[in-house]
């Protein structure tokens, strides 16, 4: 019984590590694709998550981002920084935690005039509790992954 515990603790710390690093890649994507393809774009413009074509795509930091349609591709190239979602793309609660999260493309905020993710429309509810608190933590936990 004893073996069968170390043996499940030794597993959940390899889960765990697995979440707490960015593993290389600063931006959260999929096959070198940032934010499951969406358009960081239309959060702002549409309020809504919008899924991004090959047809409109751009690269900025070693990453391709998909846009729905030309417009949106040259807004995101004039000004990459303001369309950048907080902390790579990755849940935004979860980084207040110290955890690498991926995230739902329905679960965002904006305020202040950032994006925000999450990983679910759950965690989003919880976020939304106390956004000040968590974006303080965020930032500083985000700060310390990508100086590794």
């Amino acid at each position: 019984m004893k073996r069968i515990y170390n043996l499940t603790a030794i597993l959940l710390s390899f889960v765990l590590v697995g979440c707490t690093s960015l593993g290389g890649e600063p931006t959260f994507q999929d096959e070198g694709i940032a934010v499951n393809g969406y358009d960081v774009v239309a959060y702002f413009t549409e309020g809504q998550p919008v899924k991004g074509q090959l047809a409109f795509s751009s690269h900025y930091k070693d990453t391709q981002w998909l846009f729905s349609s030309e417009e949106h591709k040259l807004l995101f190239e004039k000004n990459q920084q303001q369309y950048l979602p907080q902390y790579g793309g990755y849940c935004a609660y979860g980084m207040s935690k110290g955890f690498v999260v991926d995230t739902d493309p329905n679960a965002f905020t904006i305020l202040n005039n950032k994006l925000y993710l999450n990983y679910s429309l759950g965690v989003r509810e919880t976020w939304l509790q106390d956004t000040a608190l968590y974006i303080e933590r965020a930032d500083k936990n985000w700060l310390e992954k990508i100086a590794k």
